[in-house]
Formats: structure tokens, sequence, C-alpha cells
């Protein structure tokens, strides 16, 4: 067994606008864990509340041993998340990845990523944020039975994405019962179209073909009212520059898509000075999923 194993998890953006339940990003953003074996658990770099055996990177490193009958030995974990808690950037996917792939590191195995990426979409219920936290780069995914399907794009490198989160939170479960239990057949061709024009448009970095076709109709028209400051800041980016404005998963995160340093440049100043209180990054895509270190 390593003496140590430290994980690297990049944030993550679901949607993408067009692509509910289906796209997900890597951003260049990362949460690190460190895990080492100790006589009992012990967990540190967190809220005092996280800090029990309901915590998510401990219970996600507890299924994962079972899974592949190994022993789950007690564990000091460090985590170190410059992610915010507020939701929309994948905070909860990287703690079940990092325990995953803990698990297979400790035994001294190789991360497998599809396994990853299956059993951390059973973990956290949908595989848009652990699917691209896993592969990294932009991700499309799908489950069939016990498996998750993934397929993978690199983002141009002239795409620069402003993550704005505010000082309160959307439940997800808010986010997801705002959502209509049926839609129009008419909406599924529209969306289906915009979302495989969502995905040339990323990766070929056409700011134009990514402001024609961002037009969300299956579920950002019913959330983005639970996010209060939306419209305004929405409005804001999109005047400083932003080719489009989305929510980043179910929120309350948001995200501005620009053309270029100078263009995010401004959307950023602009809406930090609009909203002051705003965690306000600007990123870009990670081509980097899970990574792992150990320690001999």
């Amino acid at each position: 067994m390593p003496k140590s194993v430290r994980v690297s998890v990049p944030a993550t953006t679901a949607n993408l606008g067009v692509g509910f339940d289906v796209l997900g990003m890597a951003l260049d953003l990362t949460a690190t864990y460190t895990f080492e074996p100790a006589d009992e658990l012990q967990i540190t770099g967190v809220d005092e509340s996280l800090c029990g055996p309901d915590n998510l990177v401990w219970t996600s490193y507890v299924t994962a041993c079972e899974e592949l009958g190994l022993d789950a030995v007690p564990l000091h974990i460090h985590e170190e998340s410059p992610i915010p808690a507020a939701g929309g950037l994948g905070s909860s996917s990287t703690c079940v990845v990092a325990g995953i792939a803990a698990a297979q590191a400790l035994a001294g195995r190789s991360i497998d990523r599809r396994f990853t990426a299956s059993l951390a979409t059973r973990i956290e219920g949908h595989p848009d944020n652990v699917a691209p936290a896993v592969m990294g780069g932009l991700v499309s995914s799908y489950v069939e039975g016990d498996t998750t399907a993934t397929t993978r794009w690199v983002v141009a490198p002239n795409l620069r994405f402003v993550c704005m989160s505010p000082p309160y939170r959307v439940l997800t479960s808010d986010a997801r019962q705002a959502l209509p239990s049926m839609v129009p057949m008419s909406s599924v061709s529209w969306q289906v179209g915009r979302c495989l024009a969502m995905v040339s448009a990323l990766a070929s970095g056409r700011a134009a073909d990514i402001a024609a076709c961002c037009h969300d109709r299956i579920h950002e028209p019913y959330r983005a009212p639970l996010i209060s400051d939306f419209e305004r800041l929405r409005s804001c980016a999109l005047e400083a520059g932003a080719c489009t404005f989305l929510i980043s998963g179910s929120g309350a995160t948001m995200l501005a898509i620009c053309d270029g340093d100078r263009s995010a440049k401004r959307v950023t100043s602009a809406v930090s000075s609009l909203m002051p209180e705003l965690w306000v990054r600007t990123m870009r895509s990670s081509e980097h999923g899970v990574s792992v270190l150990t320690t001999n």
C-alpha cells in the first residue's frame, strides 16, 4: 500500500445551456485531496460538520472498496477545495471522484476511468458533472445499465468561461422540482439540434455559433427565476461582450462564455461592478480529468 495518495479533480460545469443532463466540461480550477492510512478516520481541511463518517469523500471511498472487493482501511483525508459550495461547479462531484480514485490508488491499481465514471454516476445520480471530472475536456454522457458511456472533445483554446457564484444557494432538489414533467416534441427537436451545434461550436471556438445555438427551452426558463440576480447579470454580461450566458449546472453559479481574454476581462469587470459580493473567476476548459500521485 502506498504511504499516501494525492488526488486532483477539476471543477466542472454541466448542461452548457442546451445540453441538459448530457453535456459537461472540466474547468482549470482544481480540488486536491490527500489520503494517508491512519489508525482511525480523520478528516481535515473542511468545516467540522463535514468531518464525520458521512463525509462524501470517505463514503465514496468505502463504496469503491466494496465494489472492488477491497478492505476500507481508516484514513486521514485532507481536503483543499477552492470550488464554491454555492452549487453549479461540481463541488460534490470532485469529492465522489476523489474517493473512488483513492480506493484504486491505495490498492496499488491504476485508475480505471470507465469504472470510476460509472460508479461516480451511481453515487451522484447523474453523469453530467462526474464524467468530465473523470475524463477532462468537454464530455457527452449517457447511462446504459450500470455503465456510463462517454464521448470526449477538446475545447478550443480561445474560449474563456467567466464563472460567477452569488452568496446564496439553489438546492438541487428545488431546481429539479421546478422542471416540467413533460416537454413538447417541438422542444425536443429544437434542443437536440442545438446541443449538437453547441458541441461543434465549443470544439471549433466559433463564438458566433455559440451565440446562435445556445438558447435552451428545457430547463433554464424554469430555473432562472430561482436565481434572483440571473436576469440582471445576464444582461450585464451580454452587454459587456459575452457570446452567451448560462446557468452552470442547476445553479446558483452562472457562466458567461467569452471569445478571448479581452472579452472575458470586460465581462468580469462589468459583473463585479454590478454585484461586488459575487465570487467571480475566469477559467479555461481543462483537458485533464482526475489525476493521482502516490508516495511509496
